[in-house]
């Protein structure tokens, strides 16, 4: 059964005071519990893509559809797309001082989930989590994201993906500027999330070092806002070894 159905949607951004378009009619199908990746290089329109299915509004939807879970949410607010299941992490997480990590997470928990959390259940289940990511229990009483390293940081964005378990986790750029050893610590968090039989991934990035411990569906590649190719998880090998070369002089 379809979890997204995206249909030719076409998306601007205001580019001093103008509407410069982004996205040119993007068609793409997620069923649940499948892994896709969107690849492209820089400024092909990926993260655009994952901000407009997330609704934030400086994504202007010019025309299309998205229909998440049998409702055309194109016009619901975030926090709505949020509360119906969608999940985004972002390429550089905001720092909130004062505001602890655990209690962000479980207010974030609540809000989607429409229930109070108990205390007990919900720090077992936190630790749980923070054990797969290698994370110290520290961490769960720092202020959000402020002096976290770049990885500390990835980390703790997976970490509320697991916390969270929504139906679309859409995962923008999340090996950028990690090294190996963080990159692997976070695929074992998202592999934690793929064994949730019913949880989508939509997998945003140019790289390929993230993928590599991952079982992945299909793979689409995005050159100047269109998708122009869709494979299997071959394509991404094909990627790694020859680059973007071939489907940027195809896409001119």
């Amino acid at each position: 059964m379809s979890l997204l159905n995206v249909n030719n949607l076409t998306v601007s951004i205001e580019d001093d005071e103008n509407l410069k378009e982004i996205l040119h009619g993007v068609n793409i199908e997620i069923k649940k519990g499948e892994t896709h990746v969107l690849m492209g290089p820089n400024g092909a329109g990926k993260s655009t893509l994952g901000y407009a299915l997330m609704g934030n509004p400086r994504y202007i939807t010019n025309g299309g559809e998205i229909i998440f879970d049998g409702k055309n949410i194109v016009d619901e607010s975030a926090d709505k797309r949020a509360k119906a299941g969608m999940f985004l992490s972002f390429q550089n997480p905001l720092e909130v001082p004062g505001l602890p990590l655990s209690s962000f997470i479980r207010n974030a928990v609540e809000a989607v989930s429409g229930k109070r959390v108990r205390m007990m259940q919900f720090k077992k289940e936190l630790e749980k989590n923070m054990e797969v990511l290698n994370m110290d229990k520290d961490y769960a009483n720092r202020a959000l994201n402020v002096g976290f390293s770049g990885g500390e940081k990835k980390k703790a964005e997976i970490l509320q993906l697991l916390m969270l378990s929504p139906k679309l986790a859409i995962l923008d750029e999340t090996d950028s500027g990690l090294d190996v050893d963080a990159v692997r610590t976070v695929s074992e968090g998202v592999k934690e999330y793929q064994k949730r039989k019913d949880g989508a991934l939509l997998i945003i990035t140019h790289s390929t070092r993230i993928l590599e411990s991952l079982k992945v569906d299909y793979t689409h590649i995005m050159v100047e806002g269109r998708i122009i190719k869709t494979g299997d998880a071959s394509l991404v090998d094909e990627i790694n070894e020859n680059g973007f070369e071939k489907y940027i002089q195809e896409s001119k």
